[in-house]
């Protein structure tokens, strides 16, 4: 089971990598280093999945779809056009394709932000300015959280 968290400010190199932080590596353990990144569907930026998320994220799809439905078949087309699989190297860095930094507004100030299962890869000005107060996150969490009760299922 993988748990992400915490932000970590990066740069790229020379050659577009980015070091993977060590916190994040503990997180994956000694099995297999490969990753899925892929455009977010609703924020300007890139998540990066564990291989095994990331199938259990196409099983959760594929449950849902159906291929030979127009509208479900062209989701399933820019889905997977956004998506690349990745790996770190000996140093513990990874390169992600330049037309998915390009499509998320990424230049060399990075910000990797653990989200539970995944890794959030923002542009660090995007990071910045998306920034919640404290009231506007309260607010959310009463909004999403507060209407729930122990032990209730919602």
């Amino acid at each position: 089971m993988f748990t992400f968290i915490g932000d970590f400010e990066c740069k790229t190199d020379a050659k577009g990598r980015i070091v993977f932080p060590s916190a994040f590596k503990k997180v994956l353990g000694e099995g297999d280093l490969r990753m899925i990144v892929r455009k977010d569907l609703f924020e300007p930026c890139l998540v990066l999945y564990p291989f095994s998320v990331w199938e259990e994220e196409l099983a959760r799809i594929r449950t849902g779809l159906n291929p030979y439905n127009r509208e479900h078949n062209r989701f399933l087309r820019h889905f997977f056009r956004g998506s690349a699989e990745i790996s770190l190297d000996g140093n513990g860095r990874f390169l992600i394709p330049k037309r998915l930094l390009e499509q998320a507004g990424i230049e060399r100030e990075v910000v990797l932000l653990g989200v539970d299962r995944c890794v959030e890869i923002w542009d660090k000005g995007s990071y910045m300015d998306g920034s919640l107060s404290h009231k506007e996150l309260g607010n959310l969490a009463e909004k999403i959280l507060g209407d729930s009760h122990p032990g209730e299922d919602n």
